[in-house]
């Protein structure tokens, strides 16, 4: 094995190994990383101390626009989408696995629970490629959120300015609230607090 080809498979390992961690499934490692099938089912046991489930779920874009999902989703895609528009070079998977550190990141610092695994995520990053969803405006706010496209939305009202009675307490509206205004730590904010108003741009 040459120098080159050991160097190629030990970075291939550490993607894997991030990958993993991140929560990846098994079909997505096999369609990003060039190891074999055997090799990555290894490395996730090592990782994770179990076998890999079986199977993506077929997740809807309809899932994405339930109260707590979308604002999850939208801060989600709003930092994905400051990485692709920002830095126009940048790979796709690097976007995928750096917007997903820091979506994590700033719902723990906000001592909330993750709504979107990183499958999920993925799979709302598709869903935007192939025009199934958009982000769309709201007209009280003007932060961006998770819509189907195609819909008419004039006069869009997002989930944070008309939350559902189930949303629960006003305590846990307020950290919410807080957690879409929470900027990424690294570079511009993808996230930004316009006004007391809650909102993602």
């Amino acid at each position: 094995m040459t120098t080159r080809s050991v160097l190629q498979e030990a970075r291939e390992v550490q993607l894997a190994s991030t990958l993993i961690q991140l929560g990846a499934r098994l079909q997505f490692l096999e369609s990003e990383v060039s190891l074999s099938r055997e090799r990555l089912v290894r490395l996730y046991k090592e990782i994770k101390g179990v076998s890999p489930p079986k199977g993506l779920l077929p997740f809807s874009a309809d899932w994405y626009m339930t109260w707590l999902a979308n604002i999850h989703a939208s801060l989600f895609y709003n930092i994905y989408n400051h990485y692709i528009v920002e830095n126009g070079g940048v790979d796709k998977l690097d976007a995928l696995m750096k917007a997903y550190q820091l979506y994590l990141e700033q719902i723990q610092l906000q001592g909330e629970a993750p709504v979107l695994d990183f499958t999920r995520a993925y799979t709302l990053v598709r869903f935007f490629a192939s025009k199934m969803l958009q982000l769309t405006a709201c007209s009280r706010c003007t932060g961006k959120f998770v819509t189907h496209a195609y819909e008419n939305r004039s006069g869009y009202v997002c989930v944070l300015c008309r939350p559902p009675s189930r949303a629960g307490k006003p305590s846990r509206s307020k950290r919410l609230t807080d957690l879409v205004d929470s900027a990424p730590a690294e570079g511009q904010d993808a996230v930004a607090p316009a006004t007391p108003a809650s909102k993602l741009h």
